[in-house]
């Protein structure tokens, strides 16, 4: 029975301890995967989704979700006679009160961090966003030293250097530059005269949403790069790098606020403030500025097949569980979370959208890697492993009359070497009963002087 009580905690902890990057490790990479994959797959009906309805409904989601979670935390401490309306009130001051304003910055923040990753995903390979998109390390800790006022070793630089250095050649285009000239100028052109669409609309096959909108070849490019969208390295890659500023930034001040806050607010409390200060910016930024002309003239759901729903719905979840995991600060599974995410992107990467691993791809990456690996992990000491034994402690125990047969009261499971308490009377060394001393001398106590004069006493 007592092997099995201390088997089962220990089973717990274990599932503990494995669960959370589990749950990062899947939300990321469906999310990069379905996301690269929504982007870049035929549309349905001939239009391709907005990316600001999909950022909204994704706060629209998290919002529910989380204002669920914090209804029920609040009801398990409020009495059962209150009505639901007083429910909900106290729910509304928990949270506007307070600091509540200061999560406006990182809500907004978040809001074009996603906003970046859509742009990034629609023009650049999976596994490629994956890879860059872990600059984030280096934005965090940027921000980290400048807000939170955190020290950084020179270990960890060294590592973001490496980070730097592997996202750099992952970057390295696979072709040369003439030949990137003449794809840029195929994939740019499009048909001037009726053969060459007729042509056009054979080579993209019979299922092609492609549409003559009028006699003067209005929107006929658009037409074309909607249904075989090209991708462009360069708007991903400054798309990438700007999700990872915006991210880094948002974490960081999140964390800050969390720190500074004077008193025990919920996370689900917390996360509804996110996602309520989310939907302003995601609503009147996004949808009714950006792209309300083209909502206004196709509607809001144009474009929309379980692909893009299922990317919504798992960004929704990600957002919750990455502010989890920032409040408290499990750096070691966030770190194991990272690791599995750029190799499953670069396998899914491989089956799903035939990728081709280059040698420069395969060095970049081996570098993020153990960049990411090593800066995350707080197991890894700057020796990598030099096991360095337990110090060893001197102190000189005294026999106590309260010990058995006069030992001293050592603590438990201690290591210490005892002292003699006099250059003549070894106690380390006799027994429990010292020999008389000799004609010359007085016997001398077991403890010293307290006034330090001395260790024989005159006669």
């Amino acid at each position: 029975m007592g092997d099995r009580a201390q088997h089962q905690p220990s089973g717990l902890r274990a599932a503990a301890n494995t669960l959370p990057w589990i749950l990062l490790t899947t939300e990321s990479t469906a999310f990069v995967l379905l996301a690269h994959y929504s982007r870049v797959m035929p549309p349905a009906g001939g239009k391709r989704y907005l990316t600001s309805t999909a950022v909204f409904l994704a706060e629209v989601v998290k919002l529910a979700i989380s204002l669920t979670m914090a209804l029920y935390d609040v009801s398990k401490t409020a009495p059962a006679s209150m009505p639901a309306t007083s429910l909900f009130f106290s729910l509304t001051s928990a949270v506007f009160s307070g600091d509540s304003w200061k999560l406006a910055i990182p809500a907004a923040l978040d809001v074009l961090s996603n906003s970046l990753l859509y742009i990034a995903l629609s023009n650049l390979r999976a596994a490629a966003f994956q890879i860059t998109f872990q600059l984030k390390f280096l934005t965090t800790a940027i921000f980290g030293l400048m807000l939170l006022k955190r020290s950084i070793p020179p270990r960890k630089w060294g590592l973001l250097l490496l980070l730097v250095a592997g996202v750099a050649l992952v970057q390295i285009p696979d072709a040369s530059p003439e030949q990137m000239v003449q794809e840029d100028h195929a994939n740019h052109h499009f048909p001037r005269s009726l053969e060459e669409w007729k042509a056009v609309k054979q080579g993209l096959g019979a299922g092609s949403s492609l549409h003559k909108r009028s006699a003067t070849y209005e929107g006929i490019e658009e037409d074309i790069q909607t249904a075989d969208p090209h991708l462009n390295p360069t708007i991903g890659l400054l798309a990438t790098i700007g999700a990872s500023v915006a991210s880094g930034l948002a974490s960081i001040f999140f964390e800050k606020v969390l720190k500074d806050s004077s008193k025990h607010i919920s996370l689900w409390i917390r996360n509804v403030q996110l996602a309520v200060y989310s939907v302003f910016p995601a609503l009147f930024i996004g949808i009714v500025f950006r792209d309300g002309e083209k909502i206004a003239e196709d509607g809001f759901f144009q474009g929309y097949n379980w692909a893009v729903w299922s990317t919504i719905i798992i960004q929704a979840l990600g957002g919750i569980v990455s502010a989890f995991y920032v409040s408290h600060a499990q750096k070691d599974a966030m770190s194991l979370a990272t690791t599995a995410n750029i190799i499953l992107s670069i396998v899914g990467s491989i089956w799903l959208f035939d990728f081709e691993v280059t040698a420069s791809f395969l060095l970049g990456s081996a570098a993020v890697l153990v960049a990411t690996h090593y800066y995350g992990n707080p197991i890894f000491s700057p020796a990598m492993g030099a096991s360095r034994p337990p110090p060893i402690r001197i102190d000189a125990y005294e026999k106590d009359s309260a010990g058995p047969e006069g030992s001293p009261l050592a603590p438990p499971n201690d290591f210490s070497i005892k002292l003699p308490s006099t250059p003549f009377l070894s106690d380390g060394m006799s027994s429990s009963r010292p020999t008389s001393p000799g004609p010359g001398h007085a016997r001398v106590s077991s403890s010293r002087n307290v006034s330090g004069s001395g260790y024989f006493e005159e006669k």
